[in-house]
């Protein structure tokens, strides 16, 4: 081995397909580790829980169950909100937020636990377990090339007839084991592209856990949206008002937040009445656009999103604070204080 790394002694090269493969297995896994370590970090971003649950792990213990982030901050805001007063608005939308922060939580203990089962482990059993084989063979190959370079460095330098002899004999001998544990080597190495099959089908699977995960986390922060839309907008729109906007005047009376709780402020209330009058007496249709997010109480109305526009018209014996609302195919009674009707 040293004269050969000194120029020395010839070398017996590997074929090329042989090199191709062993090319490809140290590729293979290179890009593994790196994906398999990134994907652990992206999933626990704590590195110090990493290494707790690493040292559990080689201690073969189950480590501690804790909250985790969005667990911990959702229970913050309920003992915050409960604290405040379920029955203020701020309290209220504090427990509000915390449930769904609890359940993102949740959501996000089970993408760990199915990405961990369906992409980590795969993986980590190619680093720790096949890969380890093909560098065990691999290293037996090397030896028995050197075997079989020394064994015809030998025959080189034999003199005497019977020394010579003796040395054919040990190259034959020595190539032959070289031969069978390229062999072996070249099968092991072949096995790279089921890994590269198997591995693609672990990735789908990661990426089937995410998109259930963000689909999850959407809809739980579109439902609390929904929740929070419901507020009055004098407690939405504090942090909207310009310099230029005169403050709106503080309430300070329960009677007061009740009667702010319970209507919606409207714009343009004069046109917006004149406008629907003109509506309900003629047999035609406008366009509105919604103004709150609105939930329908039963199947006889329409649930609305702010800003979506809809078309809307009015039908005899019609209570006076709705309209009949229409998207695509759906229709449905929507409340008139939720609209604002378009030219």
């Amino acid at each position: 081995f040293t004269e050969e790394k000194l120029g020395q002694a010839e070398k017996t090269e590997l074929d090329a397909h042989l090199e191709n493969l062993l090319s490809k297995a140290e590729c293979t896994k290179l890009w593994t580790e790196k994906i398999m370590k990134q994907t652990e970090v992206l999933l626990q971003p704590n590195p110090n829980a990493r290494i707790e649950e690493f040292v559990y792990e080689k201690l073969d213990r189950k480590a501690p169950s804790r909250m985790n982030n969005p667990e911990l901050l959702g229970q913050y805001m309920i003992d915050a909100g409960n604290e405040f007063g379920p029955g203020t608005a701020y309290g209220n939308a504090l427990i509000k937020c915390g449930e769904t922060q609890k359940r993102i939580g949740t959501a996000d203990r089970e993408l760990i636990q199915t990405s961990a089962i369906n992409f980590l482990t795969p993986l980590k059993n190619f680093i720790e377990g096949d890969y380890k084989t093909i560098t065990k063979e691999r290293k037996l190959l090397q030896n028995k090339r050197l075997d079989l370079d020394a064994a015809k460095t030998r025959l080189k330098k034999a003199k005497v007839a019977e020394a010579r002899a003796a040395s054919e004999q040990e190259v034959r001998i020595t190539q032959s084991e070289f031969d069978r544990q390229a062999e072996i080597t070249r099968l092991l190495l072949e096995g790279i592209s089921s890994t590269h099959a198997h591995h693609l089908r672990c990735l789908n699977d990661f990426v089937e856990a995410q998109m259930t995960y963000y689909a999850q986390c959407y809809q739980y922060m579109l439902d609390l949206q929904k929740q929070l839309g419901s507020f009055p907008s004098t407690f939405l729109s504090n942090n909207n008002q310009s310099s230029s906007t005169p403050p709106v005047q503080s309430i300070s009376t329960p009677s007061v937040l009740a009667s702010a709780s319970a209507s919606l402020p409207s714009v343009s209330n004069s046109i917006v009445t004149s406008g629907i009058s003109e509506l309900k007496s003629s047999s035609g249709s406008r366009k509105a656009r919604v103004l709150y997010d609105y939930d329908a109480a039963n199947s006889s109305e329409l649930s609305l999103l702010a800003d979506e526009v809809i078309t809307v018209y009015s039908i005899p014996g019609m209570d006076s604070d709705w309209l009949m609302g229409e998207r695509g195919n759906q229709k449905g009674k929507v409340p008139i204080t939720y609209l604002e009707l378009l030219n």
